[in-house]
C-alpha cells in the first residue's frame, strides 16, 4: 500500500477538476495522471494509454476485493484497452469501463456520491473537455 506523504492523499474523495496536466480534489492540486482507490488518491506513473498494463495497475490488484467497478480514463480520447487487463480484473470481479478521462471522472464522482465500490485510474490531460 501507499504510505501517505508526497503524492497520496488518504482516503477516496470527488474529483472538483481536471485538465492542465493534473487533477484537482479536497483542496488540493495534484500534477499528473491518478489512481482513485478505497485506500486513497494517489499519484500513478503513467502517462499514455499504452501503459495501462497488470503491471501499472498492480495497486488496483492490491484493494480489488474492495471494487464494483474500474473506471479507467484514457487520455482526451477513447483508446484500446489491452484485453489482458481487462481480462485480469474481470477474474478479479472487478467490471472495467475504459473512457476518455473526462467521462471517467464524471461517471466515478457519480459513483461515488451513490456510495458505489468504484475505483479509477485516470489519466492526466491538458484539456478538459
Amino acid at each position: 500500500m501507499a504510505e501517505p506523504g508526497a503524492g497520496f492523499y488518504p482516503q477516496q474523495v470527488p474529483i472538483d477538476a481536471y485538465g492542465n496536466g493534473g487533477f484537482r480534489f479536497a483542496g488540493l492540486s495534484h500534477r499528473g495522471s491518478l489512481l482513485c482507490l478505497p485506500s486513497g488518491m494517489q499519484a500513478w506513473d503513467v502517462t499514455l494509454p499504452e501503459q495501462v498494463t497488470i503491471d501499472s495497475l498492480a495497486r488496483v490488484f492490491e484493494v480489488a476485493e474492495q471494487l464494483d467497478v474500474l473506471l479507467i480514463g484514457l487520455g482526451g480520447d477513447i483508446a484500446r484497452l489491452d484485453p489482458a487487463v481487462r481480462a485480469a480484473l474481470k477474474q478479479q470481479g472487478v467490471i472495467v469501463e475504459a473512457i476518455a478521462t473526462g467521462g471517467a471522472v464524471r461517471t466515478y464522482n457519480v459513483l461515488l456520491a451513490e456510495d458505489r465500490a468504484v475505483g479509477a485510474a485516470l489519466l492526466a490531460v491538458e484539456n478538459a473537455r
